[in-house]
């Protein structure tokens, strides 16, 4: 989504899971037809598993009338096994083989660019930072000049603190005549990734709010932005989330957690109950294990979710899917904000509009 709003066109996409694949069919021809109501139904091009898949069919099918001059290759591989919250089980895992796979894609196909999104263990994690450097010596040897960075959601106005791990590479014909200059093999910080004056550092920037006491009602500190609060995007009245679609999908309350744990109180692997006037800790949703709502006894509506990751109101998920799976399939994603501001900014680094062609596509 954050690359369609950018302006690139995608024309290939895979995804294993049936359930997502319908779940994201739907709620991508909603919201694209929310904007052009002639839009065309989106659906996965391909629902075999990566492995099974090899650089010639890709191209074969996501190109049917040729292999076009200048396009490139996005995605996130699960990333569980390099996740100090998940498995951890880093190169071994099962996991974490696809990001080796996705890399073995990217040589295969050689794109003008890709993109490679991840959590942010596969770099600050020794071990997962050696599995890393070989993807790096790997891509730089089919030509990629590259650059890593870790970007917060929460720095680019989404009440959400979320790091992801971003490698960008862009074959060395394009990024040095670009920069007019030779990029160096090894060379990192050339790329001139996006930011966000109003909201830089803004973890540690500005004052928030602790825990809340028993009987008590916060007050909105004075100097903090409110739309990098969860209020903003719980808010009550005709815009409150619970009236649109997805509103009152919800678990049902049936411990007592929900009575006694008080606003504001994260520091627990369960059980984590949001402050109106912080922002959300990382969406990771699954097991049932959704945050709960500041002021309400309940966890997190499916909508709820979706607007701490920045989703617009205009897509929405099926009625028919189970909850636990709706929650995945939001909390897998990288937030749109976020998502968007690295594809504008590759795009305007690429100068696509001048300098290569009007089909640009991801």
């Amino acid at each position: 989504m954050g690359f369609d709003k950018a302006g690139f066109e995608v024309v290939w996409t895979n995804e294993l899971n049936p359930v997502f694949a319908d779940m994201y069919s739907y709620g991508m021809t909603l919201w694209r037809k929310s904007l052009n109501h002639n839009a065309e139904t989106k659906t996965i091009s391909e629902l075999r598993s990566i492995e099974q898949i090899f650089a010639p069919e890709i191209i074969r099918s996501a190109f049917p009338n040729g292999r076009p001059g200048f396009f490139g290759i996005i995605g996130g591989p699960p990333c569980s096994d390099f996740s100090p919250g998940g498995k951890n089980h880093g190169a071994k895992g099962a996991n974490g083989q696809l990001s080796g796979i996705y890399i073995n894609r990217i040589c295969k196909i050689l794109p003008a660019f890709f993109v490679f999104e991840n959590v942010p263990g596969l770099y600050r994690t020794k071990i997962h930072r050696d599995f890393l450097s070989k993807f790096e010596e790997k891509l730089e040897r089919c030509n990629y000049c590259l650059d890593l960075k870790i970007l917060n959601a929460l720095e680019f106005g989404v009440p959400q603190n979320r790091e992801r791990l971003f490698m960008i590479g862009i074959q060395r014909k394009y990024a040095n005549q670009i920069l007019g200059r030779k990029i160096k093999h090894d060379e990192r910080g050339w790329f001139p990734w996006p930011t966000n004056k109003k909201y830089v550092n803004a973890k540690t920037r500005f004052s928030w709010p602790g825990i809340v006491e028993d009987g008590e009602k916060p007050s909105m500190p004075e100097d903090i932005p409110l739309e990098l609060t969860v209020y903003k995007v719980l808010s009550t009245g005709k815009h409150s989330p619970i009236n649109l679609k997805n509103g009152k999908d919800v678990f049902k309350p049936y411990s007592s957690k929900f009575k006694t744990v008080r606003e504001g109180y994260t520091k627990r692997k369960s059980f984590k109950r949001l402050h109106r006037y912080r922002f959300s800790p990382t969406a990771c949703y699954g097991h049932n294990e959704v945050h709960l709502h500041p002021w309400k006894k309940r966890r997190l509506s499916v909508r709820e979710a979706m607007r701490i990751q920045g989703i617009p109101d205009s897509f929405a998920l099926p009625a028919k899917a189970f909850l636990t799976d709706k929650f995945l399939i939001v909390s897998n994603g990288v937030p749109v904000p976020l998502a968007y501001e690295v594809a504008a900014s590759l795009r305007r680094f690429l100068k696509l509009e001048r300098i290569y062609t009007k089909r640009n596509k991801a």
